[in-house]
């Protein structure tokens, strides 16, 4: 059985980022969207990067931005990954090589072909609403889905019993106010979404 992929996105300081890795996180997300609460500047993120521990990858995460603002995010953190929606990324020039989580959302247009991991979020993104399920199970079929929108310790282990994605992603789920994150939160959440994803299929109808 593949591991449950666990992002905790939206990190703003050095003890959230710590605090998430220490709980089990795979990966954390550096938001690049000035509107957002957990918006960073390259400055800042590129600071903040010094606290994320071996093996943990780094996700810069974007919606709708311009080609100098990840050339700027890209030269400060070499993220691992760049999240964006997938019509943004059609329209970018990234390094050869650069892997990237592209984003569909629910209620809007799915590809023929979908890349080997992506992942499905509601209409807005950090708004905490919930993605279409059904769909996101389809696509968990198809691919290496990860689940967002509408997440947080209580609805985790239902959703990843619902979908099986490869991984979840949460943001707002886990905060105490818009932009700061609960480390309870955050240590609850991936309790509860790594035992559900322990739970073999044939015992769920039980």
């Amino acid at each position: 059985m593949t591991a449950l992929w666990i992002k905790i996105c939206g990190l703003r300081t050095a003890v959230a980022i710590e605090a998430a890795a220490e709980a089990g996180a795979d990966a954390v997300g550096f938001v690049f969207h000035a509107p957002s609460p957990r918006h960073l500047e390259p400055a800042e993120a590129r600071a903040l990067q010094a606290a994320v521990p071996p093996g943990i990858e780094r996700v810069a995460v974007f919606l709708h931005p311009s080609q100098a603002l990840v050339d700027a995010v890209l030269e400060a953190i070499a993220p691992d990954w760049v999240q964006t929606d997938a019509e943004d990324l059609a329209a970018l020039c990234l390094p050869v090589g650069q892997r990237v989580l592209s984003v569909l959302r629910s209620g809007g247009p799915l590809p023929e072909l979908l890349p080997a991991r992506c992942l499905l979020e509601s209409g807005r993104s950090g708004a905490g609403e919930r993605a279409d399920w059904s769909v996101a199970a389809q696509l968990a079929r198809r691919t290496e889905l990860v689940l967002a929108g509408g997440l947080d310790p209580e609805s985790v282990a239902k959703a990843v019993r619902t979908v099986r994605p490869f991984g979840v992603d949460v943001s707002s789920g886990v905060e105490r106010q818009r932009g700061v994150k609960d480390d309870a939160l955050v240590r609850e959440f991936i309790r509860a979404a790594r035992e559900a994803a322990q739970v073999p299929l044939s015992e769920e109808s039980r």
